[in-house]
């Protein structure tokens, strides 16, 4: 049974509740103090040489040169959809979001942020913009002898930025001796607009998506930037994807009731709508998996809708790291690992990477590895609570039921934390403590699915007793 419980409700789990929508407290990512805290102090093996992998490259936030603090959001924004395209070409790899937004702010020199990456590119640019123009500048670095290998500037109306993204993504990848195949800026403009104002509000959108603390305001914002691109353009494809994502977080994490199913109903329906206008965007497939999988617990379209989204994006490390946890709850371990171990290439410095990763092994019963996985997640957000009760958990399936009990009271607000510390103290003999643990979780957060009381903890109990030591 504790097999069968782990796997029906670690997907449901791990999205839903990776920041609880009670209260979990995520912070700024904890940046290394110097270089002995190499990859924000993750876990890892001290490589001397510097060779990383050929057709490497990170994509850093295009600095804000207009003066005002107020268009932070199009430089980001610009900078992401342009990482988004170089993703987009295969021969390519590229790190992630998370990652390279990683240090944003800080004066690191690009040597010491090529290695903590392993990329063997850098590019970096600024962006102005004035009214409806915009001009970008960028160059192309290698890591290895931090020489130029290319630098252009785009003096362009907002209107041209499309085009421009292929352009850029073209040029990088032919300074990187890249050999492009098919048509690249095809699947580079599947699914934008040519109308600046469209692109403008997308931007807004995206950068209030973008938070990675469910938010009720930033949702909200998210939802109404979308609209307004869709009114402005109504074969904007990527705004009605990202319309649809704001409704899922908006369902699954601010409403009740009848309104959770009406909000899933309309994110559907956004989403087919920008997979009519553009069949092969990744987003819209992404958004897709997530409505079956979370709304409607349609399993079987969520795994074909997540196979698609993988396969349209590949390269994309946010995609890979839901389809790992997803496969692997399903029962696809080999598939699963491979993805999430996949997406920390990718995002190396991204917790919610190496969190996912966490609870991928974990579901392979891979506990050692588990626990190592979110160990590297809390050296990067040390206030995640929801890591400290997977963590728990993993240490409880270990039967080091002492660890478990002190990352679980580490933070034990979050359900899961909860539902770690009821199972520890019972196993250490503290059975009253548990079972005012258990009414605490229940109160706060209702049954689990599917479970309720004294089942919930016994059945998950189980987890020890059915190992298999990592």
């Amino acid at each position: 049974m504790g097999g069968v419980v782990a796997l029906g409700l670690a997907y449901f789990v791990a999205d839903r509740f990776w920041l609880s929508k009670h209260g979990a407290d995520v912070h700024d990512v904890a940046k290394p103090a110097d270089d002995s805290a190499s990859n924000g102090g993750l876990t890892a093996t001290t490589v001397a040489t510097f060779n990383p992998p050929p057709h490497s490259i990170a994509v850093l936030p295009f600095i804000n040169m207009s003066g005002d603090k107020e268009q932070e959001y199009f430089s980001d924004g610009l900078t992401e959809e342009i990482l988004n395209s170089l993703a987009r070409i295969t021969q390519l790899q590229v790190t992630g979001r998370t990652s390279s937004f990683y240090f944003k702010g800080e004066h690191s020199d690009l040597a010491t942020i090529a290695r903590k990456l392993d990329v063997a590119a850098l590019l970096e640019g600024s962006v102005r913009r004035s009214a409806n123009r915009v001009r970008i500048t960028t160059q192309l670095i290698d890591a290895s002898t931090g020489f130029h290998l290319w630098s252009q500037t785009y003096d362009r109306d907002l209107g041209d930025v499309l085009q421009l993204q292929s352009e850029i993504a073209d040029a990088v990848a032919s300074a990187l001796k890249v050999t492009l195949l098919g048509d690249i800026a095809t699947k580079i403009e599947l699914g934008g607009t040519r109308n600046p104002a469209a692109f403008d509000a997308y931007l807004r959108g995206a950068k209030a998506l973008n938070n990675s603390v469910p938010n009720l305001k930033l949702v909200q914002t998210a939802l109404a930037s979308f609209t307004q691109a869709i009114g402005l353009d109504a074969n904007y494809a990527l705004a009605f994807a990202g319309r649809s994502l704001a409704l899922i977080d908006y369902s699954a994490y601010f409403v009740t009731g009848a309104a959770i199913p009406e909000g899933f109903a309309k994110a559907l329906a956004d989403a087919r709508h920008a997979l009519a206008l553009a069949p092969e965007l990744p987003e819209g497939h992404m958004a897709l998996a997530r409505i079956f999988a979370w709304g409607s617990l349609d399993f079987t379209q969520a795994s074909e809708a997540w196979e698609r989204a993988k396969s349209l994006a590949p390269g994309d490390a946010r995609i890979l790291r839901e389809y790992g946890l997803f496969a692997a709850s399903m029962g696809r371990l080999d598939a699963g690992l491979a993805a999430a171990r996949r997406a920390v290439v990718l995002d190396p410095l991204g917790a919610r990477s190496h969190f996912t990763l966490g609870q991928t092994l974990f579901l392979a019963h891979q506990y050692r590895e588990s626990v190592t996985a979110f160990n590297n997640a809390l050296a990067l957000e040390p206030d995640t609570a929801d890591t400290y009760g997977w963590r728990g958990l993993a240490y409880y399936a270990l039967a080091d039921f002492d660890s478990a009990r002190s990352s679980c009271e580490s933070k034990s607000d979050a359900w899961v934390s909860l539902w770690c510390l009821a199972m520890a103290y019972d196993k250490l003999g503290r059975h009253a403590d548990a079972e005012a643990v258990l009414a605490k979780l229940t109160a706060t957060f209702g049954d689990p699915p599917g479970l309720s009381g004294r089942r919930h903890l016994c059945a998950m109990g189980e987890i020890g007793q059915k190992r298999s030591i990592g």
